[in-house]
């Protein structure tokens, strides 16, 4: 992990109508990073990813993706990106290797075969790869997108909603995807309402509200935001998913008789 910004935007602004959306969003994402942008429902998180994914203009400001402009060097910014949003695109009548080997065509990318089966080992989908995409469960569907939108290597990836309408198990499947690619050196731009999913695999997070930035670091940076605490024992009882995931046989957090609460 470096140093060297892979995503910078200062004084970012966007309106619909008489409508602001965006009102000077400045962010910094270093190369090889989990970056969370955090947000409500219409705080403005997909019309960022929209404008550092060349597919909306801004109104004013700047940003720039891997050291290219996006106003100004659309192309080349396309060529560093891919994008994954929050509906499928997977082509569920075509098997999984079939949707893989379609997108290498589409790059006009050599040994688009040999691309496929890669991605498909690599994401654990190879037992799946001639079956039909419209039979994947929700988390194979999600890890199929992801594989698709790394043909070509883009140095940086934008998830929008990643995992909208999963389920428990579904969801930590796509994390440790998420977790296994910015180990590889891929840096990440996750945008989600899900706070526990920010606290599980973001390097830094910020908190986009009505259109502003009002919060930007690390989960401990965060943390001491908050007002000293004062701490309670009390006996943990599992959630509903720690069960779930628990009976089905995926990892759970392990069972404890006590732990620390802090109130504010």
């Amino acid at each position: 992990m470096t140093t060297t910004p892979a995503i910078e935007i200062d004084g970012l602004t966007k309106s619909y109508g008489d409508h602001p959306v965006l009102e000077g969003v400045g962010l910094s994402v270093p190369s090889g990073t989990i970056f969370a942008l955090l947000g409500s429902n219409g705080a403005g998180k997909t019309t960022v990813v929209k404008i550092l994914s060349t597919l909306l203009k801004a109104d004013g400001g700047t940003a720039a993706v891997n050291g290219y402009d996006v106003a100004t060097q659309p192309a080349n910014v396309r060529e560093s990106i891919s994008l994954t949003g929050q509906f499928a695109a997977v082509d569920e009548i075509l098997t999984g290797r079939e949707n893989l080997v379609l997108v290498a065509q589409l790059r006009r990318l050599k040994d688009s075969g040999q691309i496929a089966d890669d991605l498909l080992a690599r994401f654990a989908l190879t037992d799946a790869a001639n079956q039909k995409a419209a039979t994947y469960s929700g988390g194979m569907r999600r890890r199929l997108e992801i594989a698709m939108s790394l043909i070509g290597n883009p140095p940086v990836l934008f998830l929008d909603e990643p995992t909208t309408g999963l389920d428990p198990q579904s969801r930590l499947e796509v994390w440790r995807t998420v977790q296994e690619l910015a180990g590889q050196g891929t840096t990440v731009l996750l945008t989600t309402q899900h706070l526990d999913e920010a606290e599980h695999l973001a390097d830094q997070i910020a908190v986009l509200h009505e259109g502003r930035i009002i919060a930007n670091g690390t989960l401990a940076e965060l943390t001491q935001l908050l007002p000293p605490a004062t701490v309670e024992y009390v006996e943990k009882q599992p959630t509903l998913e720690d069960i779930f995931l628990a009976i089905v046989g995926h990892d759970a957090p392990p069972p404890t008789q006590t732990t620390t609460v802090r109130t504010h």
